[in-house]
């Protein structure tokens, strides 16, 4: 058993701007299946990021500073907890599922795919996400293996969209 030199609650997310980040806006509090509602945050960051005309290539290029917030804060977070990659430190799932977005054509049935796919392998993580899991460690290793099980994701969704699939 896991023990914190913090409990992760409402309390301690909101002391400081990293935590609340890292926890996916408080999504990561949520007790069960904390990524997947870390991916789901990143739903309405999408829409409003879309509303102020960020979508596409602009939005992929959002996720490169994103990342590297992503990193910061989950090594800042990482820190205080004093565990490596606690499952409430979502922000990796929002920023990975804003990456599969911007090749994800705007439609609830893609959306969907996109979705289930990116928690397929971020949960199954397949080689070489596993490999990197396992051996790259601080905050980049919390942002890089769900920016790699975004890519197959990115793949399968532009190859969705190119051959007008959905």
């Amino acid at each position: 058993m896991t023990t914190f030199k913090i409990k992760p609650d409402l309390k301690f997310i909101t002391s400081h701007p990293a935590y609340f980040i890292a926890f996916g806006f408080g999504s990561g509090l949520i007790p069960w299946a904390p990524g997947t509602f870390g991916t789901l945050a990143a739903y309405p960051c999408y829409w409003l990021l879309r509303l102020a005309g960020i979508d596409g290539l602009w939005l992929a290029l959002l996720c490169l500073p994103l990342f590297l917030l992503g990193v910061y804060v989950s090594e800042k977070t990482d820190r205080a907890l004093g565990v490596h990659d606690h499952g409430g430190a979502n922000f990796d799932e929002v920023v990975a599922m804003l990456l599969i977005l911007s090749v994800t054509p705007a439609n609830w049935l893609a959306w969907i795919i996109a979705f289930a796919a990116f928690r397929l392998f971020d949960i199954a993580k397949p080689w070489p996400i596993r490999w990197i899991d396992e051996r790259v460690h601080g905050g980049l290793g919390v942002m890089l293996d769900d920016i790699a099980a975004a890519i197959p994701c990115m793949l399968l969704m532009w190859g969705l969209g190119y051959f007008h699939i959905v």
